[in-house]
């Protein structure tokens, strides 16, 4: 099971994690972030929503946002100068080595 979703709360990780727990699965939690505040916010601005009248978060509201640092080990992917298939490639990496 894939779980998809910005999870800037400790309170939000641990409800997956309770989530995971509950249907006796292995987590393995993976931050993706983008280090070069200028391409993350090109890439906030400008994509576009797939969702039929779903609202996305202007840079303001990206950089507003309440955030938590991580308390637990966990796997980081800097996205900032890569492509996705880099990133995928990075994540599929460290799943090997588990």
């Amino acid at each position: 099971m894939i779980a998809d979703s910005a999870n800037p709360l400790q309170l939000t990780r641990d409800a997956w994690i309770a989530v995971a727990n509950s249907a006796h699965i292995g987590v393995i939690e993976i931050e993706v972030k983008c280090s070069d505040a200028r391409e993350h916010r090109r890439r906030v601005e400008m994509r576009s929503a797939d969702i039929p009248g779903f609202h996305l978060p202007t840079w303001e509201e990206v950089v507003s946002r309440e955030y938590h640092p991580w308390n637990r080990e966990h796997v980081v992917i800097d996205t900032a100068g890569q492509r996705v298939a880099q990133s995928v490639e990075m994540v599929r990496e460290d799943l090997s080595r588990r």
